[in-house]
């Protein structure tokens, strides 16, 4: 390595590189919106270890609204899934053309925060002096591909995936602070200035009314539209007014469609109106955020909004609201979960979620607005 170890005012494990020698670092996540916000700490906690270096990352170009903005990325690069619909020609030219983007970047450091096979060869092929990526126990070639491995959680450890993330730098000798472990989204002048003018016009101000995000782009994952409607009418009993989002997709529009169908109360529509970016500006004027497992609930964390958040099939532990008031509204009468499953037996439907009482929802919500006021 060209970063030999050397101890100062953090803790350093023994093989820990100099990162202040280091100029240039690459961070990779290739995978879902949610997990790449997720991995918005990793950037912020390297900025602060290492002030001279430029940070750049790389993720898939649908997720790229979640961290661009980030005070601490240099420059964010982009692979599109629509590359491998393109043609092979039109491909491989999108895959030279990143490529030398890449090497012309001259890293020293690169940070992979996956299992993702790309990640080992963009080691391979960059050449950085310092490289971590998560441990694959028995794959010889993954383990050569990197300077450094740091250890995944065991079977049954329920790590947030935050505090994964930043193994890959605690493996470097770059131990965050609890105040460097902060979600970081910035939703621009572009998304507040709409999303202002939208709450005007409905006469709705900062505070003023619950965000609800009742799908995700797993349906299994998803609260029964009858109980949504059934929340949305004890709010309105409450003088809470709501406005409910989801994804501009078919499927989640449909689900609004049918709680909205099953409502008495007056509801602000917004589904399927909104850029990811335009949701944060939302759910950082409302007073809670209300939804399942999904991004739009990693987004409310970011942006410093208290989340009630439904969990069925996947684990709170791992993927719960990360650095803001919240509460979380599980089974406890399904020793199963979280199973990771997609529905009960592969069904689609999550017997876990689809019990959840509306009370216990309510209760929840009225909870942890009773303690942040």
């Amino acid at each position: 390595m060209a970063f030999p170890g050397r101890r100062g005012n953090r803790l350093l494990t023994p093989d820990a590189p100099d990162l202040t020698r280091a100029k240039r670092a690459l961070v990779i996540k290739l995978r879902h919106h949610g997990d790449v916000l997720l991995a918005s700490p990793v950037f912020s906690a390297l900025q602060r270890a290492a002030p001279q270096l430029a940070i750049d990352a790389l993720v898939y170009a649908d997720t790229a609204e979640m961290l661009s903005g980030h005070p601490a990325i240099d420059t964010l690069h982009v692979i599109d899934r629509a590359w491998k619909d393109a043609g092979l020609i039109a491909r491989t030219r999108q895959e030279w053309a990143l490529a030398g983007r890449l090497r012309a970047r001259g890293y020293d450091l690169l940070v992979h925060l996956s299992t993702h096979r790309r990640g080992m060869a963009l080691a391979r092929s960059l050449k950085p002096s310092v490289s971590v990526a998560p441990r694959r126990d028995g794959e010889a070639a993954w383990q050569k591909s990197f300077t450094h491995l740091y250890a995944l959680p065991r079977e049954g450890n329920r790590r947030h995936t935050v505090e994964v993330h930043l193994d890959a730098l605690r493996r470097i000798g770059v131990h965050p602070a609890e105040d460097e472990r902060a979600l970081t989204l910035v939703a621009g002048a572009n998304a507040e200035t709409r999303v202002e003018s939208l709450l005007a016009t409905h006469g709705l101000t900062r505070g003023g009314y619950v965000h609800l995000h009742p799908a995700s782009r797993w349906m299994f994952k998803t609260w029964p539209a009858e109980r949504n409607a059934a929340l949305i009418d004890r709010l309105s009993e409450s003088a809470m007014r709501v406005v409910v989002t989801c994804a501009p997709n078919e499927v989640e529009k449909g689900f609004v469609r049918r709680i909205l169908a099953q409502t008495r109360s007056p509801v602000l529509d917004l589904g399927g109106q909104l850029s990811l970016k335009e949701m944060a500006a939302l759910s950082a004027r409302a007073r809670v955020f209300v939804g399942v497992d999904s991004a739009p609930m990693h987004i409310a964390s970011a942006v410093g909004t208290p989340v009630v958040a439904l969990f069925g099939p996947s684990g709170e532990n791992e993927w719960g609201p990360w650095g803001v008031a919240h509460r979380v509204v599980a089974s406890t009468r399904h020793p199963c979960r979280p199973c990771g499953n997609d529905g009960c037996g592969g069904s689609k439907i999550s017997e876990c979620l689809t019990t959840l009482p509306v009370a216990r929802v309510q209760d929840a919500i009225r909870s942890l607005m009773n303690d942040v006021a």
